[in-house]
């Protein structure tokens, strides 16, 4: 870790950077990033198919807590995989005071993630999550550092409390996170807690500490990042508006152009000078991620480039076969797109949705979708007056969400990237009732061009391809 990568493959959707493509990467030289976003559900899944191949236990069976690792096998595996049809089953949802069940399972699926990315190799891998999936950040974390990793990147928020937890997990030390809970009362903050010592028993465990990466959109959120964090923050990744997944809003009052995007300016360009001064590493995210981008992206003072919407048709990636099929045929035919949509996500942030048939893109795929929230990842908890807690989410049915307090206008075009980016990589519910549960994919502008990591005659690409044709010199 004496030096930094060139390129760091960006953190995509739920499992679509799954450890496979990670791992691709870090074998090529490179920061191989896995998503941390909903892996207690994936691990669930993946071993209720009967974990084909074998690898969620090959990895549980190096999970430093046997008898942790015994529970998930025989709360989650199911020998040759449940029928096709059947539905999964169903998990505790997150919140504030997860169940230890799922906590366990949240710890267990970090880990092996990451030890499968890393297994055999000697190559960096990084783990990344969202700041606005608070709940299992925690236990998520902690997995992750139990396998060994190398970068922790996070964005979607500020993540101010970050760098601290990782100091205090590298010690064997108990850490908190404060919550964003509507209603608080000032001064009497909700908490999320984990106690390493309480969780694995046994002698005190030290960890390596992971080098802590914001992924922020402006100098004010990396000022603020390297000023004001619980710890060391070791870099940052600087994301445009054209980069893949959330984006940050625009500076000042919402403006949509004609097509209902969110339009961003000048105010919207990061000071890169200042973000320069503050002495710490960067790379440059969202159309960096081409040939020619590294070179651009040193002479403007960065580290190097974060790409992430250049692998998510790769061989490696976690989409199915028939997605990034489509993908790149939309590619070849000049007619790949997304839409950065300002209402999908439940966070309230932009989030770029690729325009695909027979997906939640499409207003009439998104109409027929009955609304649900059996997953609970981006629920949002509120405190009541006698002190409780609740918990909704403003793409559950909306006479729920209303119910609980919540503004009908708020529910307006919300779409369930729980389910949607699950059932993008194959881990759709399978429920009898509902097996066809419509996919949500992401990416970045870039996603017009990907086709052109194909090589001749070839109708398919890896990461190595990737990596290759963004280290050459421009086109």
């Amino acid at each position: 870790m004496s030096t930094y990568p060139l390129i760091i493959q960006g953190g995509m959707g739920v499992a679509v950077s799954n450890w496979n493509l990670a791992r691709a990467v870090s074998t090529a030289g490179q920061l191989g990033v896995v998503s941390g976003t909903v892996l207690a559900v994936v691990l669930s899944r993946r071993l209720q198919m009967g974990d084909p191949g074998g690898h969620m236990r090959r990895a549980l069976a190096q999970f430093p807590v046997p008898e942790v690792a015994r529970r998930v096998l025989a709360d989650h595996f199911v020998p040759g995989g449940k029928p096709p049809l059947a539905p999964f089953r169903r998990l505790p949802l997150p919140g504030v005071r997860p169940t230890p069940s799922l906590v366990e399972l949240t710890v267990a699926a970090n880990f092996a993630e990451v030890f499968l990315a890393r297994e055999g190799q000697h190559g960096t891998v990084g783990v990344n999550f969202l700041e606005k999936v608070q709940f299992p950040t925690l236990a998520s974390i902690y997995g992750a550092m139990l396998a060994g990793v190398d970068y922790v990147l996070m964005g979607a928020g500020i993540p101010l409390g970050i760098p601290g937890v990782l100091d205090r997990f590298a010690t064997d030390e108990p850490a908190e996170l404060r919550l964003d809970v509507a209603g608080s009362e000032p001064g009497r903050p909700f908490l999320s807690r984990f106690d390493p010592r309480s969780f694995r028993g046994g002698p005190t465990l030290r960890l390596k500490r992971p080098r802590f990466l914001g992924i922020v959109s402006s100098s004010t959120l990396a000022t603020t990042l390297a000023r004001k964090a619980s710890g060391r923050v070791d870099g940052f990744v600087i994301e445009g508006a054209v980069a893949g997944g959330h984006n940050a809003p625009p500076r000042g009052p919402l403006q949509v152009d004609a097509a209902g995007e969110p339009v961003y300016g000048e105010r919207d360009r990061p000071d890169l000078g200042a973000i320069g001064g503050l002495g710490l590493p960067f790379w440059l995210a969202g159309a960096f991620g081409r040939p020619g981008g590294v070179s651009d992206a040193l002479a403007l003072g960065a580290a190097g480039v974060q790409a992430g919407t250049a692998f998510v048709a790769c061989e490696e990636s976690g989409l199915t076969a028939e997605l990034k099929e489509r993908i790149i045929a939309l590619s070849r035919a000049g007619l790949a797109r997304v839409f950065t949509d300002p209402k999908a996500s439940p966070t309230g942030f932009p989030f770029k949705v690729m325009q695909v048939e027979g997906t939640l893109s499409e207003a009439s795929t998104y109409a027929e979708r009955e609304r649900t929230c059996n997953l609970g990842y981006l629920r949002r908890a509120f405190r009541l007056a006698d002190g409780s807690l609740r918990y909704r989410c403003p793409a559950e049915p909306v006479a729920d969400f209303v119910r609980k307090g919540g503004q009908g206008e708020e529910t307006a075009g919300r779409k369930c990237f729980c389910n949607g980016l699950l059932s993008a990589v194959g881990l759709a519910h399978g429920d009898g009732a509902r097996p066809d549960e419509p996919a949500l994919l992401t990416a970045g502008s870039a996603v017009s061009d990907v086709a052109r990591f194909l090589k001749p005659g070839r109708r398919t690409y890896s990461a190595a391809d990737v990596i290759e044709r963004l280290l050459r010199p421009r086109d």
